[in-house]
């Protein structure tokens, strides 16, 4: 059970008692916060102990909910704007009260329907969640302690002349080279990927396949899979042209070889002179 209520947070809380607005929940600390009756359901008995987060509602009043938002406290998100005014705009966050940006935080006018990628702060002067769009003041300066090939979670948040510029693990600054990709990425996407290399300013340059071993792991099932699809027979070789490839494996032609060269000595697949195909009795 949690021991304090955190606001912008998923909270573990007893059931202490059932009102008319609602349940009561408990913490740790004795303090408790409103359930309403929107979310209460049959089985929710006193004693019960539920997951809920803690938010506020119309009148800024601090509740529970039993609804799961698009992003926590000091996490990022992309969120559709559902209104734009001269004090600030409203963004769908997945609860029924919008989570308010302040013009300030915005690094221009936002327009209703634009997708935005956001940090939710808590707001001291307000003592309620907000957006930020100033995504690069919350990301560490730290170097970070990666391992080459370590995975990570990734979130794309802007796209430049030399890649795409992606949250790492919540907390530092990464990039994916467009030489990099060989699959549609766009902002806004959250995926796994793989560290490439950490450099001396604590920039990471990130990789969508795995390293090393692994990327040539990936690549085999990824090939082998696609030529299950498409019957076991495909025509691609060693000499197919990299766009080909690009567009129908998703992989650079070096991957592509190397997946084949793997295939082959497994005795997964035969290579003939224009064709790849599937041998007998083996599955993706």
């Amino acid at each position: 059970m949690t021991e304090k209520i955190k606001l912008g947070c998923m909270n573990e809380l007893v059931i202490d008692r059932i009102a008319p607005p609602g349940a009561y929940l408990l913490a740790g600390d004795g303090e408790d916060v409103l359930l309403p009756n929107r979310y209460l359901t049959n089985d929710m008995k006193v004693g019960a102990i539920l997951s809920v987060f803690i938010t506020t509602d119309s009148e800024d009043r601090v509740v529970a909910v039993t609804e799961r938002p698009v992003a926590m406290v000091d996490e990022f998100g992309i969120f559709t704007v559902i209104d734009s005014t001269d004090f600030g705009a409203f963004v769908d966050w997945g609860l029924p009260k919008d989570l308010f940006v302040p013009k300030r935080n915005q690094k221009k006018p936002f327009r209703k329907g634009e997708r935005k990628i956001l940090r939710i702060v808590y707001d001291e002067k307000t003592d309620r969640l907000v957006g930020d769009e100033h995504i690069s003041k919350y990301l560490s300066k730290e170097t970070p302690q990666f391992g080459k090939g370590e995975d990570v979670n990734v979130l794309l948040y802007a796209k430049t002349d030399l890649g795409f510029k992606v949250i790492v693990n919540n907390k530092y600054e990464g990039l994916i080279f467009h030489k990099e990709i060989f699959e549609p990425l766009f902002v806004g996407q959250r995926r796994t990927a793989y560290v490439k290399l950490v450099r001396e300013d604590g920039k990471i340059d990130i990789s969508i396949n795995p390293i090393g071993e692994m990327r040539k792991i990936g690549a085999a099932e990824k090939v082998l899979a696609i030529l299950t699809k498409n019957g076991g027979e495909m025509l691609f070789t060693y000499k197919s042209e990299a766009e080909d490839i690009k567009k129908k494996f998703e992989l650079s032609k070096k991957n592509f070889k190397a997946a084949l060269t793997q295939l082959i000595d497994e005795e997964k697949i035969t290579l003939k002179e224009d064709r790849i195909v599937l041998n007998k009795g083996v599955k993706a």
